[in-house]
């Protein structure tokens, strides 16, 4: 993901299949600041509340592609810690997740992920970490 420009994270394909399968939507991505969104629908646990495991993906996703912004060409960004508070629920609509790097490296990356419903009330905060490697034959 490394060689990849925030025009080509915008575009489909770029992000995972996961991220996708979920419906995530990436709406603007700079290694500063990364924001998207995903629907609750298809994302919910037995209780059709949002699933705190849902919230996590976007996080990460969200995070784990500033990291590699960041990185920088010939460079990868590979997810070693995450952490998320569960602040309420949310049963329909959208979430939409903003992660703003708070730390950049050479060799590790942290964001701050906040996520809001669509009334702007915090449903998750999360910070993901990332290591920064060589990419592979690189």
């Amino acid at each position: 993901m490394s060689d990849i420009g925030d025009a080509e994270i915008l575009s489909e394909g770029v992000h995972g299949d996961l991220a996708k399968t979920m419906g995530v939507e990436f709406l603007e991505a700079s290694a500063e600041r990364v924001v998207g969104r995903m629907p609750v629908k298809g994302n919910t646990q037995p209780y059709g509340l949002l699933h705190g495991g849902a919230s996590c993906v976007l996080a990460e996703s969200l995070g784990s592609i500033g990291a590699a912004l960041h990185a920088g060409a010939g460079r990868i960004a590979v997810g070693i810690e995450i952490n998320a508070t569960h602040h309420r629920s949310a049963t329909e609509g959208h979430v939409t997740g903003v992660a703003t790097r708070l730390h950049g490296g050479r060799s590790l990356a942290t964001y701050d992920i906040v996520i809001t419903d669509d009334e702007d009330r915090r449903v998750c905060t999360a910070r993901l970490t990332c290591m920064l490697r060589d990419a592979p034959g690189a």
